[in-house]
């Protein structure tokens, strides 16, 4: 039996037509029956860098007894020209993170995945310290067991005090060395559990990875990167995921 943890998260392509653009990770997220693919922003629309794709391509297993077997699911960002994901905005500015819903009908009927739910979420913010282990699970520079097709773990430590808001900005700081792809990746932490946890999926869901932190006047010549890390608090998909509001009647 797999382990719970990598199904439940998946490689990201962005496309553009029929051109591949850039890869990275995304993670999955039920709610009341509903299920979420997420991601980074910048994944899905990057202003500063022009990056607009048209579409997203997640990979998705369909045998649980041949986990080689997978398929290419298509989402499209965009319907009668306005974007389908949600995200979100805090008082310090756009939030990094995005959920886009996925249409279960459409989903292969034979889906072998595991997804994160709120109650994988934090509930006090005071169990988790500075220095404590955590685990980043993505595809760095697209690196993953490409025969399973499943995504690697980085080892790293919560580098900032959790539950403060960094600079006051929506995420908290995390140190590894990270790297392209990773983007979107869910930042978790091991549940305590009795037995081997197989078949549970003792995981909390602490975060969402979205990019290295650097410092303008680093001399790269002489300095080598901090290896600091973003990571947006995962309970911003508390916000993302609510039901729509039915118009008053």
């Amino acid at each position: 039996m797999i382990e719970s943890l990598p199904l439940a998260v998946t490689r990201v392509t962005t496309m553009l037509g029929q051109q591949s653009l850039t890869n990275a990770t995304g993670f999955f997220f039920e709610r009341d029956g509903r299920l979420y693919v997420v991601t980074s922003r910048h994944v899905v629309l990057d202003e500063a860098s022009d990056h607009h794709p048209d579409r997203i391509e997640i990979e998705l297993h369909v045998n649980e007894r041949n986990l080689a077997e997978t398929v290419q699911f298509s989402i499209p960002l965009y319907r009668n020209g306005k974007s389908v994901w949600r995200e979100g905005l805090d008082s310090a500015g756009a939030i990094d993170v995005v959920a886009l819903l996925l249409e279960r009908a459409a989903l292969p009927k034979a889906l072998l995945l595991q997804a994160f739910a709120p109650a994988n979420l934090v509930g006090r913010l005071d169990t988790v310290e500075m220095g404590a282990p955590v685990l980043i699970v993505g595809f760095p520079l697209g690196v993953h067991d490409t025969l399973h097709r499943l995504p690697v773990a980085r080892q790293s430590v919560i580098a900032s005090a959790f539950g403060i808001r960094f600079q006051g900005k929506g995420y908290f700081l995390t140190d590894a060395r990270l790297h392209r792809g990773t983007s979107g990746a869910p930042v978790v932490a091991r549940k305590s559990v009795t037995g081997d946890g197989r078949g549970e999926f003792p995981w909390m869901l602490l975060g969402v990875h979205a990019s290295r932190l650097d410092v303008a006047n680093r001399d790269i010549s002489q300095d080598e990167s901090l290896d600091l890390n973003c990571a947006w608090y995962a309970d911003i998909l508390m916000t993302l995921t609510q039901p729509p509001k039915e118009p008053p009647a």
